[in-house]
């Protein structure tokens, strides 16, 4: 989070923004119920158990609502800068 950033679907925001943290929670459920039965630790997972690997935080534009990956509000900015 040290980069400009652009909203790519706005391209006029360069100010207000939102993070969006994203911490997993492992749990089983009962088949039938849906209800938790345990929540896990990543290290107590068992190997049909895939562990997360999308994107620890996402960016959100405070002005259009755009959600995507910081990527991509870092690549906008840096295509603007170059025109």
């Amino acid at each position: 989070m040290t980069q400009p950033y652009m909203c790519p679907t706005c391209k006029s925001n360069r100010m207000r923004f939102t993070i969006i943290q994203q911490q997993p929670q492992y749990v089983r459920l009962h088949p039938q119920t849906g209800e938790v039965v345990n929540m896990l630790s990543q290290e107590e997972l068992d190997t049909f158990h895939q562990p997360y690997r999308g994107d620890q935080f996402l960016v959100q534009c405070g002005v259009c609502g755009t959600t995507e990956s910081e990527e991509r509000f870092v690549k906008m900015a840096q295509h603007m800068q170059t025109k």
